[in-house]
């Protein structure tokens, strides 16, 4: 992968962001809507200083980096990042008000709203963070049987029967439907065939090094953190399950964004342009890279980060391979913008596993929690292109369609399902 891959911004957004800077915030949002104001006469912030959760992933990059460059300023807020222990504590924190937002789990933010796996809150997702970038880990001790990949597992399984444990972050992460949807596509039922526990991502590596599970899913560096220090190997990423799939949300409650429009508006600015800058280099990478490996972040080795941020993977049993579809942070705003379709999926995986007993209006609370006005008008101001559609079509690995149209039978079509 040569630096040619990773071109600058173009100079009429690279103008716009640097004339934005020097407006300040309420010049930006200025004119944007017929009378030019957002709320009472004035596009101000209400809320000066955000407290943004996030749990030690390489994808809350654009949170911390927002703060760290001074992008939030611009905009007239202050970000202030708060480490969390656990997708639970971000969950009880976003409900009861200690954090204003939190770089999370697009099912999370889902569950709680429909009240699965915890409180019920109405919740907002306000754009997206990254897509891609997760994998499946098994453990050394199971490839040395030959179990390697899906196919190889079910074969191991079969012959050699035992309890098998593998472990997603939280009940309605995007990682314990990616560890099921795997693991079923193989034949392997993780509600019958194995055990499906709940870990904290930095607690992953640790948990398999002392056998506590035989396979995680998790988002990075904790994947290739397991290859560095030779605890397990990658049976498959993410993004071979689900090409440019989508993974973590800056999320709220729904009271939060009608309290608070303009300052949703301005952090969502903020890490707008925090995600430009970091897809926008190669160089901008590895300084990312850098900042988030510090102990007030991810505390870990800045190589378990800066390889495969830049798609450069290694699968801990001698094969290594550029992955041009490896995390992303911007894409051009595709990453960004809230697709309805991509909210509802995570509701048919929660209905498939029976984490809903029955089918949901899966449309209407897609457009419930998916702010997607408020990031049109964002990135209209920053001059971002937007899909015309709110729904998108993809092929899963298994060859199946996701699309959106028709949930309910999607959802009742798996041969495998709680």
């Amino acid at each position: 992968m040569t630096q040619q891959s990773y071109g600058p911004f173009k100079p009429a957004r690279r103008d716009f962001i640097k004339k934005a800077g020097a407006a300040g915030s309420a010049a930006l949002f200025t004119g944007m809507l017929p009378g030019g104001a957002w709320a009472a006469g004035s596009d101000a912030p209400e809320k000066k200083e955000v407290k943004i959760g996030f749990i030690p992933l390489t994808d809350c990059a654009s949170v911390v980096m927002a703060s760290v460059l001074g992008f939030d300023k611009k905009y007239g807020v202050k970000i202030i990042p708060s480490k969390e222990a656990s997708w639970a504590g971000v969950r009880d924190k976003l409900v009861n008000g200690e954090l204003d937002m939190s770089h999370v789990l697009y099912g999370l933010v889902y569950g709680v709203h429909l009240g699965v796996g915890g409180p019920k809150k109405d919740m907002a997702v306000l754009m997206g963070l990254n897509r891609n970038g997760q994998a499946i880990t098994l453990s050394k001790a199971l490839a040395d049987k030959g179990a390697v990949d899906g196919p190889a597992l079910a074969k191991v399984m079969a012959k050699e029967k035992r309890e098998y444990t593998f472990a997603g972050t939280f009940p309605t992460s995007t990682h314990t439907m990616w560890l099921n949807y795997w693991l079923a596509a193989s034949g392997i039922s993780p509600v019958s065939d194995a055990k499906v526990i709940v870990v904290p991502p930095p607690q992953m590596v640790a948990n398999m090094r002392v056998g506590n599970m035989d396979g995680f899913c998790v988002g990075e560096p904790w994947g290739h953190r397991a290859i560095m220090d030779k605890i397990g190997v990658t049976a498959i990423t993410t993004q071979d399950i689900w090409k440019d799939h989508p993974e973590k949300v800056l999320g709220t409650r729904a009271e939060f964004v009608k309290a608070n429009p303009n300052t949703c508006r301005a952090v969502m600015m903020a890490i707008l342009e925090a995600s430009m800058w970091i897809d926008a280099s190669l160089n901008n990478k590895l300084k990312m890279a850098e900042t988030v490996a510090e102990k007030s972040y991810i505390n870990t080795s800045v190589d378990a980060i800066n390889q495969r941020i830049l798609g450069r993977y290694d699968n801990g049993m001698g094969k290594t391979w550029d992955d041009k579809n490896h995390m992303k942070f911007f894409d051009d705003g595709q990453v960004n913008f809230p697709f309805l379709s991509d909210g509802m999926w995570f509701l048919t995986q929660h209905k498939r596993w029976g984490l809903i007993k029955d089918h949901p209006d899966y449309l209407g609370a897609a457009r419930q929690i998916n702010q997607i006005d408020l990031y049109r008008e964002v990135a209209g101001a920053m001059k971002v292109s937007v899909p015309k559609d709110t729904m998108r079509s993809s092929k899963l690995f298994d060859g199946t369609v996701w699309d959106g149209k028709d949930p309910k039978k999607y959802a009742d079509s798996f041969k495998i399902r709680a």
